[in-house]
């Protein structure tokens, strides 16, 4: 679908606002209480809170695009740290041990840390500022 290429750094710049906000939805729930969810209200230094924290400033930071490269590696590390801790124990298929969401947050956090913010993210505003 060579029609798409034009777009290929707009569509990455949407991947990795998403991928922030979706990441980010996770940590709004365990801090904020927003959406209610069985994680609202953690206790913030236990492991869950601690990762609630990297979602809730990493995936802010990785959707506007802000320090991109280090934010996404840090959630891309902590999504690795959930998956073995969490998952993996339970069964080594993710289909079976319900780890697919987090394995795929760490793959693609660490393509974003590899790519950077893209075209529209602050990081790029910052580069060209004189």
């Amino acid at each position: 679908m060579k029609f798409l290429g034009p777009f290929k750094d707009h569509f990455y710049s949407l991947l990795r606002l998403m991928t922030g906000l979706l990441f980010l939805q996770h940590g709004t729930t365990k801090y904020l209480s927003f959406p209610v969810t069985k994680y609202s209200g953690v206790e913030p230094l236990s492991l869950i809170g601690a990762a609630g924290m990297v979602e809730l400033v990493g995936g802010a930071l990785v959707a506007i695009g802000l320090f991109t490269r280090p934010a996404a590696f840090f959630c891309s590390g902590t999504m690795a740290v959930g998956y073995f801790l969490e998952h993996l124990p339970n069964s080594f298929f993710p289909i079976l041990n319900w780890g697919e969401l987090a394995a795929l947050y760490c793959f693609v956090f660490l393509y974003i840390a590899a790519a950077g913010g893209g075209k529209w993210s602050i990081d790029a505003l910052r580069s060209r500022a004189p």
